[in-house]
């Protein structure tokens, strides 16, 4: 008898009872209709593992305790259809490469570079040139670890200095995380559906294209995270399926703390990433707490739904030395290697600070100078960073706060030409490059955060956990230092978290239906029900929304882009009296 209805509530989640209200599926039923919610169409919900007669172990007493028969472990959500992903994520990446790599060498300030790519793009020439180190310019404005310049003087290398040689590894980079954000989205909800909805998002988001056009580090800082993340659960799914082995071969309750589960690589690889996240910038630690955490509860969650008798005790005994080592120990290790130019320079910022600005004698004058130089620069660069601020008399025109980044409601210029004379009107042109997102994007995103939160509290659902972690870990610390002197651009490790909670929650809603009203309803509550049913509604508002998005981004796309256009047109850009 449980078996039989562990397999028929199995069967009616297959058949989509679990998305659409059961009144609404039965009247479609009846109505002939085959509706299933793409979100599930090649889509096996959930993977059961097979019932098996395991010895069980509570504390240190071995129990003759069997597993109920008919009792199942819910699996990972797991697309089928494998083809299909590889296909939608191949499109989505071709566009990617076009809205990215068109255009991409047409703004210029007079030939050089916009914006903050005058500090970063100079920098990365010169790596070229002096062994992978900035020269010393003569003034304390290198305060980022070195890799995102690295990177930068690589696409240089290639293209020379110029427009395309400073921007083209950012744009490569943006088409990465593309990629990354249909494949995480996919995996964390076993549904391309949902994953082509999270990439065509980053596709069309405004902001997330200035940001992977131009030769600035942030975009560097975010593939490294995301690569991050997609190892964590390529390592989650791994560690399941270990699982599932000592649970098939009598392992799993020989200790109340579980089994070991051995080297975990794909952990391994997540460190080195993180690592490389922070040695573009110092942001990417919040993420290296985040998804340390992230990473263990995991694996707590895990060893409770196989009903170890101690979770968390065979947590914290068997997976968190080993999880500080891949994602503390291995990620510090990963950004002090990355200094290794500097280290062996002579002519990098505060190299040889020791015997001048640091007494050569003292407490710590046992640890190697360039060690002692090292770490009075990232005290230099920790001073820069945090007496920027507001209070301190450091204020921008265009400024943001944290609050302001969710409603998209201060943008950022980067670049603005007008000439009087031209081909786009009697009244000249107007070329410029606005940091603006795309604001149905950014509008929806408020209700998405308002429906992920209750998912995670009300119905504990683990995929709203991974979005809302990466959300705040690019967001939260943030409003911590409000203080800090800010601009919209520091969002944009948001973007990633937003697309992929809009796309999961977009193709929830396709598949909703109203529900049939009992006969006691009025006669308007039954017509909705009944053309919303025929209309099937959660298909019509997600596909009226994905239009809109469209339309908002081909709006602002020559402000995107870079392109001329008429000062009339620019005015008419501007939607709110804040951009």
């Amino acid at each position: 008898m449980a078996a039989s209805t562990s397999e028929s509530a199995s069967r009616d989640v297959a058949e989509g009872n679990g998305t659409a209200s059961g009144a609404a599926q039965k009247t479609n039923q009846k109505r002939g209709s085959a509706y299933l919610p793409r979100h599930q169409v090649g889509m096996r919900i959930p993977r059961l593992s097979p019932r098996v007669d395991t010895p069980r172990r509570i504390g240190r007493a071995v129990k003759d305790q069997v597993v109920a028969a008919g009792e199942v472990w819910p699996r990972r959500p797991q697309a089928t259809d494998t083809i299909r992903g590889w296909y939608v994520t191949a499109f989505l990446a071709i566009l990617g490469f076009f809205t990215r790599f068109i255009g991409l060498k047409d703004a210029t300030d007079v030939g050089t570079p916009v914006f903050d790519e005058k500090h970063y793009v100079p920098q990365a020439w010169q790596m070229l040139f002096n062994q992978g180190v900035e020269d010393n310019p003569g003034y304390g404005l290198v305060v980022h670890p070195p890799l995102g310049k690295q990177i930068i003087a690589l696409s240089e290398a290639l293209f020379g200095y110029n427009p395309l040689g400073w921007r083209a590894a950012s744009a490569l980079a943006g088409v990465i995380c593309i990629i990354l954000v249909v494949r995480i989205t996919r995996r964390l909800t076993g549904s391309t559906y949902a994953a082509a909805l999270a990439g065509l998002l980053m596709v069309c988001e405004g902001m997330f294209t200035v940001v992977s056009r131009t030769g600035l580090l942030d975009i560097f800082l975010i593939t490294f995270v995301l690569g991050a993340l997609l190892s964590l659960l390529k390592d989650k799914d791994q560690v399941e399926d270990r699982m599932l082995v000592t649970l098939r071969e009598g392992r799993t309750y020989i200790s109340p703390f579980g089994p070991r589960w051995g080297f975990r690589w794909w952990r391994f690889t997540a460190g080195i990433l993180l690592g490389l996240s922070i040695a573009v910038k110092w942001s990417g630690l919040y993420f290296v707490a985040v998804f340390g955490v992230l990473s263990v509860m995991w694996d707590v969650a895990l060893r409770r739904r196989y009903r170890v008798s101690r979770p968390w005790v065979g947590t914290i005994r068997r997976d968190l030395l080993p999880a500080l080592g891949s994602l503390a120990a291995l990620p510090l290790l990963v950004y002090f290697s990355s200094w290794w130019a500097w280290l062996r320079s002579e002519t990098g910022v505060y190299r040889h600070v020791v015997g001048n600005e640091v007494p050569a004698e003292g407490f710590f004058s046992w640890v190697p100078s360039p060690f002692r130089a090292l770490w009075y620069y990232h005290q230099q660069m920790l001073e820069f960073h945090s007496s920027l601020t507001t209070s301190a008399g450091y204020e921008h025109p265009w400024e943001s706060k944290p609050w302001d980044w969710l409603i998209n409601l201060k943008p950022l210029l980067y670049f603005f030409e007008a000439t009087p004379q031209g081909t786009c009107g009697p009244d000249g042109c107007v070329q410029a490059i606005l940091l603006l997102g795309t604001s149905m994007i950014w509008w929806a995103g408020v209700f998405m955060l308002m429906w992920a939160l209750w998912k995670v509290f009300r119905h504990h659902d683990p995929r709203y956990v991974v979005v809302l972690s990466g959300y705040a870990a690019a967001w939260i610390p943030w409003l911590l230092t409000w203080d800090r002197q800010m601009y919209f651009f520091y969002a944009s490790a948001i973007v990633p978290f937003l697309c992929m909670g809009l796309g999961m929650a977009l193709a929830e809603l396709d598949g909703w239906v109203p529900a049939t009203p009992p006969a006691s309803a009025n006669r308007f509550r039954k017509w909705f029900a009944r053309w919303g049913q025929d209309l099937r509604l959660g298909r019509v508002i997600v596909s009226v929304y994905m239009g809109l998005v469209v339309a908002n981004f081909v709006w602002i796309l020559p402000i995107v882009l870079g392109t001329p256009i008429t000062p009339g047109l620019w005015k008419y850009q501007h939607w709110l009296p804040t951009w």
